[in-house]
């Protein structure tokens, strides 16, 4: 499941680390809500979410994700990620041209 759902950086930094893996994944289900139907097709690891040096969450998208996100005009994807010890939750917002 790890290897399916995570890049290879993003197990690097979060593999010991449940709660950091739960909340990415709750951030690409909203990535992937975000591109709508448009979404079939992509891959989980095609949305990565990593993060920049003062800890906010940073979404790269690859491939079809990518495409997708282009094709709907969508770019500067924010996501705001939270996670207590029993829950995990994201939303993500973007700017569309």
């Amino acid at each position: 499941f790890l290897h399916r759902v995570y890049t290879e950086p993003e197990l690097k930094l979060y593999h010991k680390k449940p709660s950091s893996l739960a909340v990415r994944f709750a951030g690409k289900e909203a990535v992937i809500k975000a591109l709508g139907t448009q979404a079939k097709g992509v891959s989980w690891k095609e949305i990565e979410i990593l993060s920049d040096p003062s800890g906010r969450p940073l979404v790269h998208l690859y491939g079809k994700a990518q495409k997708q996100a282009s094709g709907l005009g969508l770019n500067n994807l924010a996501i705001s990620l939270s996670h207590s010890k029993e829950y995990a939750i994201a939303c993500v917002a973007s700017e569309a041209k």
